[in-house]
């Protein structure tokens, strides 16, 4: 296994779930994103915004795939599992 592509994937995957993080709280409410992901931290709610994130990582694992690139798919998993971990002690 080459670790390198791992790390490339698990580098992909957590800039997806950050691209999708930054799509939601720029598009659908009315706060900048440093000012949501504030807002969002207070109110309880920053696990929820890093799983709605997670939704671009559904994509960057199909390109992955599509792709033949095995390893980087399982680095996107890893981090997918790594977020899922942070959501639940945020």
């Amino acid at each position: 296994m080459n670790k390198i592509d791992l790390l490339t994937g698990f580098i992909i995957g957590l800039l997806a779930s950050l691209l999708g993080c930054f799509i939601f709280i720029t598009f659908f409410t009315d706060y900048t994103f440093l000012g949501g992901i504030q807002l969002m931290k207070f109110e309880g709610k920053l696990g929820k915004i890093i799983t709605l994130g997670s939704i671009l990582d559904l994509v960057a694992f199909a390109i992955l795939l599509k792709l033949n690139k095995e390893i980087m798919a399982r680095g996107v998993i890893l981090a997918v599992i790594c977020l899922a971990l942070l959501s639940l002690f945020i």
